[in-house]
């Protein structure tokens, strides 16, 4: 099983949306829901760590990729550790399935759901507040920008249409609770979701003066 000192290592050079803590904070929550859902936790603990360990760097064109290029990365650190190869393929599985815009491998085991689950938990409440921030201040995009009719209906932007922090909550965070597997998630979100479109009808109404 992979230490925390030695994941550690692997997320040295990584943008501040997908850095070591954020690593961290998802190995804790995955290891909370493992036990409510009586996963294996160490599948589980091993695909947390590893599961952003490749095309995370900053300004990275791999980014869209980064759950394939760290499921190969996983295969390496485990078999070098001897992991039976079942066990292996049941991380690699839960780090390729972990991705909110991929749909072509959703997660089938327990394990990869909890993955999921752990992940997308840390872009709702507080934390979801400070990254989506951090994510468009990242990319050159506002805070708040007004959506357009067009992005409103397709979800694509006009030309010339920003994707603010707002663009990225309606595009993706509002529908993060949806898409979660485990029961134990479900509840946590709701609070987390709550929390999250609070902020954000705040910040409209602060943007245009009404509070």
């Amino acid at each position: 099983m992979p230490s925390i000192e030695t994941a550690r290592q692997w997320y040295a050079e990584v943008d501040a949306v997908h850095d070591f803590d954020h690593v961290l904070r998802v190995y804790r929550m995955a290891e909370h829901l493992a036990k409510e859902e009586g996963a294996d936790l160490g599948i589980v603990r091993a695909a947390a760590l590893l599961h952003d360990a490749r095309g995370t760097a900053p300004g990275s064109q791999a980014r869209m990729e980064h759950h394939l290029a760290s499921a190969l990365f996983a295969a390496e650190v485990l078999a070098a550790e001897g992991w039976r190869s079942a066990r292996i393929e049941a991380v690699q599985h839960c780090i390729r399935s972990h991705r909110f815009r991929a749909e072509d491998e959703p997660p089938q085991t327990i394990e990869a759901k909890i993955i999921f689950d752990a992940d997308k938990l840390d872009v709702l409440g507080a934390v979801g507040v400070a990254r989506v921030v951090q994510y468009a201040t990242l990319a050159g995009q506002p805070v708040f920008s007004e959506p357009s009719a067009q992005f409103l209906a397709t979800g694509k932007e006009a030309p010339g249409e920003p994707h603010s922090a707002y663009h990225e909550h309606l595009f993706k965070l509002s529908k993060v609770r949806e898409r979660l597997f485990t029961d134990a998630a479900k509840r946590m979100a709701d609070e987390r979701h709550a929390y999250l479109e609070g902020y954000f009808q705040r910040l409209q109404q602060e943007w245009y003066g009404e509070k």
